[in-house]
């Protein structure tokens, strides 16, 4: 007898516990829209950079399928900000506000674009994902490049003009969250 209630006990909880693994109808998983998912891959990215200023990834996307990805670092085999510091730059903005750029790195942007054509993929047509609006240098780049969307997190403080040109351009821009990506001394 105390083997069949052990065994009942048993299947008793297995089934108590398969019910709790299969979600009920209140609890429906919601599943990642695609630029929910890239935009998420692009922050991981992002981890990977080497200037403190940011840390912004990008990931080149077409069809769905990831075509390449970038983060801000220095060019390939020279010294990183995270190793011997910032290369800072001031820049003096469109309302007379100075603003400090680190200039040592390449942006997340710039390198992703710059992989896609070191290993020969096209981007025309295709989507970019950041973590914040590109900056007007990487906006001409996009442009060039026949990226037609790009979806950033955040803006950036100097993004009107990077706007603009995109308007003009006819690159749509996706903001999903109308704030500005805050750094230091920006």
């Amino acid at each position: 007898m105390e083997d069949f209630e052990i065994k009942n006990a048993i299947r008793k909880l297995e089934k108590k516990e398969e019910k709790k693994e299969t979600p009920s109808k209140e609890e429906k998983y919601n599943r990642p829209s695609w630029d929910e998912y890239f935009l998420e891959i692009a922050r991981m990215v992002g981890r990977r950079g080497t200037c403190g200023r940011g840390r912004n990834g990008a990931v080149l996307v077409k069809d769905k399928r990831i075509l390449t990805t970038g983060y801000v670092g220095s060019p390939a085999g020279l010294n990183h900000c995270d190793e011997i510091g910032h290369l800072m730059h001031d820049v003096i903005n469109t309302d007379g506000k100075i603003s400090k750029h680190c200039i040592r790195t390449v942006h997340a942007e710039q390198n992703a674009i710059v992989q896609a054509a070191l290993h020969g993929i096209s981007t025309k047509g295709a989507t970019l994902y950041v973590k914040f609006e590109p900056c007007f240098a990487c906006a001409k780049m996009i442009i060039n490049a026949g990226i037609k969307r790009v979806v950033c997190q955040k803006k950036y403080h100097a993004g009107q003009l990077t706007r603009n040109f995109f308007e003009d351009a006819g690159v749509e821009i996706v903001h999903v969250e109308d704030k500005v990506e805050d750094y230091p001394d920006q």
